[in-house]
């Protein structure tokens, strides 16, 4: 297969695929789907490419792009990397500070931004003169009375242009190593550092991807979930589109249960939040149903289990007899829970970002949902590793990728080699000499080790490892996923850096710890005043007790605050990327910590 520079991409392919349809997104008022070919998607990038030379773009100049997903967004990247621009995404949940930060360090002075919030935020940096330039993606944002110069996209791209001429001489001067790409890590600790990625970097991602997922069907559409400011949905993009493959853009992640089925992709990137939800849906439809469905359910998974770990999964056949029950539990109970979801047509789920319970992932692959569970970071372009069509593993993240090599350093760490490490940390060439050891290994920040056949199997990031006052190192990532597993859990804070003993601070899953109240009679005022309920305190040890038992003692949580609110980005406990911001969370809660240790 051909490996094309990202400028080329779109044009090349729309040259074989024409008006085939390349991505749709759901308009706002009617919420019908409405697509583009990739003719018409070769002939937007092109235009946009010519305006943003002719509004003065040089090669090299960073552009920002801060929205929610959306088909504009894309149509930026690809006529960036035609002019030998460079994008810099970010997230449209991030704060004022947040965007000023990336802005001022990448020396932004045109700023995508697509709905509401992202243009109030952006044009504040206008009015102070941090910022020379808007262009509005959503036709629906309303602009400030003093706002005489943002302009929207559908009037940007219409712009008059004489430009073809230098765009040509561009697109044939683009280079391997040009970069492509600053994406700015979420930073959960510190300052965000901007990871600099080059065209080779994905076409690299692209060549070994299609060396592992070789068994992927030639067509199909992957709905576009993740923020595509998210490594994974970037390059997850990119690569679907190197395939041919078309995009549904999803706007709101809010609104993806809809969406989605709607859309019924045949793929879609996630991280593992997404799954949790998915397996406390179906656990709970088993739990609340007649025991003679009940049953059925519970046979139905155990018959995949089965099925795909003892058979399957290591490439022999199965017996006639559970063949054909496991057929007639995919054409009947799985089929169901898929269509439930709206991943009736999946071929490929990618799952990375965070650890994924061992539970849940085998729960998924017992009921014939085909989830890849990987590992990567911004700075590997996304995957390092993932699970092979067959022969996985459930306990680890996979097998390390083609043409990437992996070893282990001092205190367990995973060290990276390949064309896909990226160049360096933009204006951070301390921070960049920091992320490798001496003969070139790019330091992961992870802690793991390989097994025999070469795959990952990750205990915790290092900078997280907490060890208690008895000398005993504690994982916390690893128990948080296992409570997390519950029903009526919906995020766990493990505290026990430096401390005697393990506890947690618990987030409930509101709609269930209601539902429990209201059958069981409980009174309360306020949320506050329901998680403080002894009925409560008991239901919860009662939950989390089980989930504990193959943990050692000192790992074990032995106190827990119940907290009446979510953790949310806005809120300052969770990154852009839905990751714990824990010294944000041990500042915030630490009267509630202390008194756990007080008592």
């Amino acid at each position: 297969m051909e490996y094309h520079l990202l400028s080329e991409l779109i044009h090349q392919q729309a040259e074989i695929l024409g008006d085939k349809e390349v991505i749709k997104s759901r308009n706002k008022q009617t919420g019908k789907w409405i697509g583009i070919s990739w003719k018409s998607f070769s002939s937007k990038i092109l235009k946009l490419s010519e305006v943003l030379i002719e509004w003065g773009i040089k090669e090299e100049e960073k552009i920002g792009v801060y929205s929610q997903n959306m088909e504009e967004c894309l149509a930026i990247d690809f006529a960036a990397f035609s002019i030998r621009g460079i994008t810099v995404p970010m997230y449209a949940t991030s704060s004022v500070s947040q965007i000023r930060y990336i802005i001022k360090e990448s020396e932004i002075s045109l700023l995508f931004v697509g709905e509401q919030f992202q243009y109030n935020n952006a044009f504040e940096l206008i009015q102070n003169g941090e910022l020379k330039q808007l262009i509005i993606l959503d036709n629906e944002v309303i602009k400030s009375p003093q706002d005489t110069s943002s302009i929207y996209f559908d009037d940007f791209i219409k712009k008059p242009t004489s430009s073809s001429s230098e765009l040509e001489k561009r697109r044939k001067s683009v280079k391997e190593e040009d970069i492509v790409h600053i994406i700015y890590t979420s930073g959960t600790t510190g300052e965000p550092k901007g990871v600099i990625l080059n065209h080779s970097n994905y076409m690299e991602a692209m060549k070994i991807h299609d060396i592992r997922l070789d068994y992927l069907p030639k067509d199909g559409l992957s709905m576009c979930f993740l923020p595509l400011t998210h490594i994974l949905e970037k390059a997850w993009s990119i690569y679907c589109l190197h395939k041919g493959y078309s995009l549904a853009v999803n706007l709101d992640p809010r609104e993806i249960q809809n969406t989605i089925k709607e859309v019924k992709p045949n793929a879609m990137c996630s991280v593992p939040r997404f799954w949790e939800k998915v397996y406390a849906g179906v656990q709970e439809k088993i739990e609340t149903s007649n025991p003679f469905v009940k049953r059925i359910f519970i046979d139905a998974i155990n018959t995949g289990k089965k099925y795909v770990f003892r058979y399957r999964n290591k490439g022999n056949k199965a017996p006639l007899g559970l063949e054909i029950k496991f057929w007639f539990y995919n054409k009947t109970i799985y089929n169901m829970l898929k269509k439930a979801v709206g991943i009736e047509n999946g071929t490929i789920f990618p799952c990375a970002g965070a650890p994924l319970s061992d539970n849940i992932n085998s729960f998924i692959q017992s009921v014939n949902i085909p989830l890849i569970y990987g590992y990567g970071l911004t700075e590997t372009t996304a995957t390092v590793s993932c699970f092979p069509h067959t022969g996985f593993s459930i306990g680890t993240v996979g097998r390390v990728m083609p043409n990437v090599e992996v070893k282990i350093g001092e205190n367990d760490e995973i060290l990276i080699k390949g064309k896909t490490i990226m160049q360096g940390y933009y204006k951070k060439p301390e921070a960049t000499k920091n992320a490798f050891t001496e003969d070139g290994w790019f330091k992961s920040g992870d802690a793991g080790y390989l097994t025999e056949s070469n795959e990952i199997i990750l205990t915790e990031r290092i900078k997280d490892l907490y060890k208690t006052s008895n000398g005993k190192y504690i994982a916390p990532q690893q128990i948080e996923t296992r409570l997390a597993e519950d029903k009526f859990i919906d995020m766990v804070a493990v505290i026990g850096d430096k401390r005697k003993y393990v506890t947690a601070l618990i987030i409930p899953a509101f709609p269930e710890l209601e539902a429990f109240a209201s059958e069981h009679r409980i009174s309360y005022k306020n949320m506050e005043e329901l998680c403080k309920n002894q009925e409560i305190q008991k239901l919860i040890t009662s939950r989390i007790e089980p989930l504990q038992h193959e943990l050692a003692n000192y790992e074990q949580i032995k106190k827990f605050t119940i907290i009446p609110q979510p953790f949310t980005i806005d809120s300052g406990e969770l990154t852009n990327t839905l990751k714990l911001r824990r010294s944000f969370i041990l500042e915030k809660f630490k009267n509630e910590i202390e008194k756990m240790y007080n008592i």
